[in-house]
């Protein structure tokens, strides 16, 4: 993307390895360098007067921790513009609405984004699912030595990403707040969003509940799936559905440190559905503006609907060994007009069930699954 673009901008939440892959595209790119750390006063420093500091500079400049000097934005769109581009432009920050709203002003045309998450079941292989679902894909969870290490890290990564780093994107509401509202919604994890039951726990508007959960939507820690709306004779949910993006973040604010933990909690099926979503969608390659989920207020729902121009593929996610098709499923079948509709399952093996309708193992989805065309 760097030879398309004269700006890339990597994005992704606190901790989960924006730096680590830049000094690997630095360690790859042959050419001349730089590197600027915000976090670090002396580069900060540097960048004091940034027209004048990175005007001469020729290769690819690397900028960490873009959000905290937003003004950055309309030097890098000048420095862009310039004929045969001299340098190319690596900015990396956590997504934040001052972050997304500068570039959108400054950068449009300029600058394509790669969003980074943690760890995937394509990166470790299926047999490494079940870590994976219990530490979650920060790297220095995953990678702990034990159990407890991993939990204890994560603890510290909640604790720090509220007190220091949201703080950072100018966040100014207090982290015992969040922290509340953040622990709330982990057990709410997998459903339908309520605003209003939220905000009367809170005793708070409900609008400002509503910003509580897009500052966490933005800040990549959350993930809302918008309802689909189909036009059919049927009352159809309206709200979003939520979820916490890491599993191991969601075990964390649940207090559960080992899969036997997790097992006998009575949120572990919504917890192995957020999982599964998640590795779906970076299995297909579907974008966030593509993914839905659908629910009528009879009791239809789909977990999953990913819409890619005219086509529309539907996903059920299912804690079992012995999946079955639902009247709810051939109603979406039906009302949806899907291509096709995958229960991903617990058991051992993939099995067709329908003609529009196949049951995929675990064990089996780096297989059957495939990109999205």
């Amino acid at each position: 993307m760097l030879l398309k673009h004269p700006i890339v901008g990597i994005v992704g939440a606190r901790q989960v390895g924006k730096t680590t892959l830049s000094r690997m595209v630095i360690g790859k790119d042959r050419g001349p360098h730089s590197y600027f750390d915000l976090e670090n006063p002396e580069d900060f420093s540097r960048l004091s007067d940034p027209m004048l500091a990175l005007k001469n500079l020729k290769g690819l400049v690397v900028i960490d921790e873009i959000q905290r000097y937003p003004d950055l934005f309309p030097v890098l769109r000048v420095l862009a513009d310039r004929p045969r581009r001299p340098a190319r432009f690596l900015i990396l920050g956590s997504a934040s609405p001052e972050l997304l709203r500068q570039s959108a002003e400054s950068l449009a045309g300029r600058i394509f984004y790669h969003e980074l998450n943690g760890f995937s079941i394509e990166e470790l292989g299926i047999s490494n699912h079940n870590q994976l679902w219990l530490r979650g894909g920060f790297p220095r969870s995953y990678l702990a030595r034990t159990n407890d290490d991993s939990f204890e890290w994560r603890q510290g990564f909640v604790r720090t990403f509220l007190e220091r780093d949201l703080p950072q994107l100018g966040i100014t509401i207090r982290s015992a707040t969040l922290r509340r509202f953040w622990t709330m919604l982990a057990h709410y994890h997998g459903q339908t969003w309520n605003a209003s039951e939220f905000a009367r726990s809170f005793g708070v508007a409900d609008t400002t509940i509503r910003n509580y959960l897009d500052l966490l939507s933005s800040a990549l820690v959350v993930r809302q799936f918008p309802p689909w709306r189909e036009n059919i004779k049927k009352r159809q949910v309206k709200a979003p559905k939520v979820y916490l993006k890491d599993s191991g973040i969601l075990h964390a604010l649940l207090n559960l440190r080992s899969l036997k933990d997790l097992e006998g909690h009575p949120k572990v099926g919504a917890s192995w559905e957020g999982f599964i979503l998640e590795q779906i969608i970076r299995i297909l390659g579907a974008a966030t503006d593509e993914c839905f989920f659908w629910a009528t207020h009879s009791g239809a729902e789909l977990d999953l609907l990913i819409v890619r121009g005219r086509k529309r593929w539907g996903f059920e996610i299912k804690r079992t060994s012995a999946p079955k098709i639902t009247p709810s499923m051939h109603m979406a079948l039906k009302d949806l007009n899907l291509q096709r509709l995958d229960i991903i399952h617990a058991g051992e093996e993939s099995f067709q069930m329908h003609s529009k309708v196949r049951a995929v193992s675990i064990n089996k989805l780096l297989t059957d699954l495939q990109p999205l065309t």
